[in-house]
């Protein structure tokens, strides 16, 4: 083989292991890991280990690749329910809030730096969205109000779109290609959303489908073939000239929110991959930056990023929300949690590679800000939301039930774990009342297995195995649910079992 190869492979292998106990470093001193990983392309650069690397197109074309995975990891983990009561204001923020957020940043980086006035809206437009890794890895850490966090998840799932949008016409305006009017702009916009939306909810809704209805002859290919039917969503939508961005993400929503066989280990899967996908994307990142100009991009970081972060960001979120009710410390919590990471530093690499004057300025300006301003914000993100008093109390999770199908026998296996909190504890498993073709095959208690029996009483930490005719799953499966929520008298007190998440 290569030697060149060999020692890339190696290279490769210690920056995953590194990155991953740098993670858990992270984790215990509330540092973001994607600083972690930035820090550590940078110290494999040419001030550090010496490693040249400046392909600027190479680099746009893997960060495309690795953002598309952590959208559809963030689509396949996000809830249903959660995303129905908070589509309104995501959508708001993702394109009301995005152009407010690069109009009024562009007009303070004119006013205090002297720019240009399409030079500073092209600044604007590059940090004018969030960024969905280090959103979802911030929020899941809180216990916030599930409407809140899911509106800013959706945001920063779907305004990629528009960001990019602005900042491929800006590019072209000035490299002296041929432009729209801004409100054929602001239509095109408007048309890749509803594109994207539509061809990501219908290839997650025949995917779904498919994975239902088709044994696979190996279990491990199903999470292959979630995330592969996320990526066709992202290909199709931009073959038709439409969002890809929008369409992985919600492919993602509407796949990890189906009943799909191994769901557990598709999503486990899903986030392996998006993790290994920022990994590679920051330390990328990292590598393409060149230490000796970062000092002169520090003050110009500072002053666009305080008045993002100050004045641009709030403006943005007051008039994304006016028509929707949310209080006004959630809103101010969503104004500090907009945080931005690798696709401002992605989008930076857009002007770059299309040869426009003083773009390499701007990749110094934002790589320096998003350093600065997602240490500030992600430092101090659960002491903003105790001081605003928006921490939601931690509710036990549904039961979970993974599926796994037993085609010659046109009957699934089904694997649940009893939730603490769950009112499955203590139940008899007659008392469960499962439809006759389903029964209780094991339990897996303390690390011992059993095969149970009529006097068997499920308790919390409980592993079980069921075994359903195939027709019967839906009905095993919402009375499992009920008898979680409600207990033994589910029936009595009115609860069916009835989906509302990702169960």
């Amino acid at each position: 083989m290569n030697t060149t190869v060999t020692v890339a492979l190696a290279l490769g292998a210690l920056i995953v292991l590194v990155a991953a106990v740098a993670l858990r470093l992270a984790d215990r001193l509330g540092l973001p890991s994607l600083l972690i990983y930035l820090a550590l392309g940078v110290a494999l650069g040419e001030r550090g280990v010496g490693i040249d690397f400046e392909d600027v197109q190479l680099t746009q074309t893997l960060g495309v690749a690795a953002l598309l995975v952590i959208l559809a990891e963030g689509g396949l983990t996000t809830r249903w329910d959660d995303v129905r009561r908070a589509i309104g204001p995501g959508v708001s923020l993702a394109t009301v809030g995005v152009v407010v957020s690069v109009v009024v940043t562009a007009a303070i980086a004119v006013w205090l730096l002297d720019f240009p006035w399409a030079f500073a809206l092209l600044l604007g437009a590059v940090i004018g969205s969030t960024d969905a890794a280090a959103v979802f890895a911030a929020l899941r850490r809180l216990p916030l109000p599930r409407r809140l966090a899911a509106s800013i998840e959706a945001e920063s799932g779907l305004n990629d779109a528009p960001a990019i949008l602005l900042v491929s016409a800006l590019a072209t305006y000035l490299t002296g290609g041929e432009t729209h009017a801004w409100w054929l702009v602001a239509l095109e916009i408007v048309a890749e959303l509803i594109g994207g939306a539509a061809i990501g909810i219908a290839v997650g809704v025949a995917g779904a489908e498919l994975l239902r209805r088709v044994a696979l002859p190996l279990a491990g290919f199903y999470p292959l073939a979630t995330l592969a039917l996320c990526v066709l969503a992202f290909s199709t939508a931009a073959l038709a000239h439409t969002s890809g961005f929008v369409a992985v993400y919600l492919a993602g929503v509407v796949l990890g929110n189906a009943a799909l066989p191994h769901r557990s280990a598709s999503m486990g899967f899903a986030e392996g991959m998006a993790s290994l996908a920022q990994i590679g994307l920051f330390v990328l990142l990292g590598l393409l930056a060149s230490p000796s100009r970062l000092g002169e991009a520090l003050l110009p970081a500072l002053l666009v990023g305080g008045a993002l972060l100050l004045v641009a960001r709030p403006l943005s979120v007051l008039a994304s929300l006016v028509w929707f009710r949310l209080p006004l410390t959630q809103q101010a919590f969503i104004s500090w949690a907009g945080l931005r990471g690798a696709v401002p530093i992605v989008l930076a690499t857009f002007p770059v590679a299309a040869g426009v004057d003083r773009a390499v300025r701007i990749f110094d300006i934002v790589f320096v800000l998003v350093v600065v301003f997602t240490l500030i914000q992600g430092w101090s993100l659960p002491w903003v939301a105790r001081r605003l008093r928006i921490a939601a109390p931690v509710t036990p999770r549904d039961v979970d039930v993974e599926s796994a199908p037993l085609d010659e026998l046109d009957a699934d296996l089904l694997q649940l774990t009893v939730p603490q909190g769950s009112r499955l504890h203590g139940v008899y498993l007659p008392e469960l009342r499962l439809p006759e073709d389903a029964a209780v095959v094991l339990i897996v208690r303390d690390g011992r297995s059993f095969v149970p029996d009529a006097n068997t009483r499920l308790k919390r930490g409980d592993q079980a195995l069921l075994v359903s005719a195939r027709r019967s799953r839906p009905a095993a499966e919402q009375r499992l649910r009920a008898v979680s929520r409600a207990g033994r008298l589910a029936g009595w007190r009115g609860e069916t079992g009835a989906a509302t998440e990702a169960d």
